[in-house]
């Protein structure tokens, strides 16, 4: 059995589905469940720290912990930090089999901190047995000090532990999502899975071929390749990932629109052709040639007009934006500020300089779900933010199958994940 705590939506366990092997994932968020019910794994609905590890005893092989990040989170505030001295002092009574976790929980400024000690208990309880035979966490960058402490005690146990920080990027992911890594092994040497990728293209060598260049937001999207053009904008959320100017369902989004668009890889541009003519619309992007505000607006031609698309990662002043043909930055999601948009800039020489841009557009749960390499048509339950929070909490389950198959002995080929859609 490989037990999978705070299992979400299933970044962990789909990335075993690819190896070949199932877990069982404990977890507590209802739609969470819903969504991993839908993709078929198995699923024990529960909140982790109460849940007994004695059904577990002498039957677990591997190991999965990826704790709650909102305590520690760059888009929280990040109240674990402050906490962290009561849990590593949790992490230390439960390694020895003292459970103070009700007397420091009343100290902790967020109650969720004491969430990421909570791999210790199972850890413990199994070692009891000889179990696991390998452990697998991650976390956000900020837990790496936990981590080492975590590290410390096992190799007590016997294991050989590796801690440090991996860039997501370097694994395939459409994303430079940089997370904390512990991996722990009784019968081989742990240590991270080599790169596959890096941010530019390695040479063949007398080694072997080098690492290929960082996967794009539009490679990973389909919007690059001849067949799949890059998407036409018509009409999508307002500056930020405002409200939605049409009813639910009627935005065209920039994967439903794509059809009628034109890419043009060179300059990552787009034909956009404006079909807003609703009211005080036609006033606002009147042209130069004082077009009445009654006349249709004229469909941009691609000679004419062309635009750089971005993914801004949030509403904050700080925010990553970063072109298309780069990969995003880490996606998080939880309240509006963290909304991740589309923004539109004028390519070089390309754009009158009285015509205006589109407005931005928010990125869609698809969108979001496939730069976190999940597939296209992955069973997301909920309606959009609960399936933007479930895709933030994620880990990409590509990163996930790199970590995971040396453990398991397995071998991941190009083919074992589809990116675009």
């Amino acid at each position: 059995m490989i037990l999978d705590l705070f299992a979400g939506p299933g970044g962990w366990s789909h990335a075993l589905t690819v190896l070949g092997i199932r877990d069982v994932g404990l977890e507590w968020d209802e739609w969470a469940c819903k969504t991993r019910a839908a993709a078929g794994q198995l699923t024990i609905r529960t909140d982790v720290a109460l849940y007994p590890v004695r059904p577990f005893l002498g039957k677990t092989t591997g190991l999965i912990a990826s704790p709650p990040c909102q305590a520690w989170s760059m888009a929280g505030k990040r109240l674990g930090i402050v906490d962290q001295p009561l849990v590593h002092q949790a992490v230390a009574d439960l390694a020895a089999g003292r459970d103070t976790r009700g007397q420091l929980l009343t100290f902790c400024r967020d109650e969720r901190s004491l969430l990421a000690a909570e791999p210790m208990r199972s850890l413990q309880a199994l070692n009891e047995c000889g179990q696991p035979e390998w452990v697998a966490m991650e976390e956000v960058p900020d837990v790496l000090p936990l981590w080492r402490q975590y590290a410390a005690i096992l190799r007590t146990w016997g294991f050989s532990v590796w801690t440090g920080i991996v860039n997501a990027a370097d694994y395939g992911v459409p994303q430079t999502r940089r997370r904390a890594i512990l991996l722990a092994s009784r019968t081989r040497t742990a240590e991270p899975p080599p790169p596959t990728h890096a941010k530019l293209a390695e040479p063949e060598s007398l080694f072997g071929p080098g690492r290929a260049q960082w996967v794009s937001m539009a490679q990973a999207l389909g919007w690059g390749a001849t067949d799949r053009p890059v998407p036409t904008v018509c009409a999508g959320g307002g500056p930020g990932g405002g409200p939605e100017p049409f009813p639910s369902g009627s935005r065209k989004t920039l994967i439903a629109a794509r059809d009628r668009g034109t890419w043009k890889s060179q300059a990552t541009s787009v034909m956009v052709k404006s079909r807003r003519e609703e009211a005080g619309w036609a006033e606002r992007h009147a042209t130069r040639e004082n077009r009445p505000a009654d006349v249709p607006t004229p469909t941009f031609t691609a000679k004419a007009h062309r635009w750089s698309w971005s993914l801004r990662s949030n509403n904050q002043a700080n925010a990553t934006v970063r072109p298309i043909n780069e990969p995003a930055g880490t996606l998080f999601f939880g309240h509006r500020a963290n909304e991740c948009v589309w923004v539109a800039e004028p390519a070089p020489g390309g754009l009158d300089e009285d015509r205006p841009a589109p407005e931005s557009i928010r990125i869609t749960a698809q969108e979001a779900g496939l730069l976190q390499t999940f597939p296209a048509d992955y069973p997301w339950q909920g309606n959009k933010s609960r399936v933007f929070s479930q895709v933030g909490n994620a880990v990409p389950p590509r990163l996930a199958a790199h970590l995971l198959a040396p453990h398991l002995g397995k071998t991941l080929t190009p083919d074992d994940f589809t990116l675009a859609a």
